[in-house]
């Protein structure tokens, strides 16, 4: 590769079949969903530890979204994107880690909660939250796989 010449980050159709960009679209859909059914969960409490990880699952879905569209429009060919695209994907793990975390340690207080009450909605409150703890740890595997394929295509540009 000649000194200068950045062509070795996808544009256009072919981040759909380039790894790591491949990911894109599942980390549209994990997101989506750990957004959606935190969102979807009736029960608050003050200090309400959720506001993070609605934070970061919109958060990381706006700029993912974003990230997607300056890949598909071809606006990434200058020669800090590779490490741009490293450093976000390293920040999106951190984040939806803790996010998740955080989500499976408040599903577990919500476990404890409910149980004492009994009632049908809580058991489909609690079923919400543990489908949102998964879809949170499957976000951020999606994440992790993405900064280390960006890690190496880094490397090697």
């Amino acid at each position: 590769m000649a000194v200068g010449c950045v062509d070795f980050l996808p544009t256009g159709g072919r981040i759909f079949t380039s790894i790591p960009d491949l990911f894109f679209i599942p980390e549209f859909v994990f997101g989506g969903l750990v957004w959606m059914l935190v969102a979807s969960a009736e029960l608050v409490v003050f200090p309400n530890p959720l506001g993070w990880v609605m934070f970061v699952s919109v958060f990381c879905f706006v700029v993912t979204t974003l990230w997607f569209f300056i890949f598909l429009c071809g606006a990434n060919q200058s020669g800090i994107w590779p490490s741009l695209d490293v450093g976000y994907h390293f920040v999106a793990v951190v984040f939806y880690l803790s996010a998740s975390v955080i989500l499976a340690y408040v599903t577990l207080l919500r476990a404890t909660i409910q149980s004492l009450q009994g009632t049908s909605d809580g058991l489909k409150i609690y079923r919400l939250d543990i489908a949102a703890v998964v879809m949170s740890y499957v976000a951020t595997l999606l994440y992790f796989i993405h900064a280390i394929f960006s890690a190496i295509r880094w490397k090697r540009s």
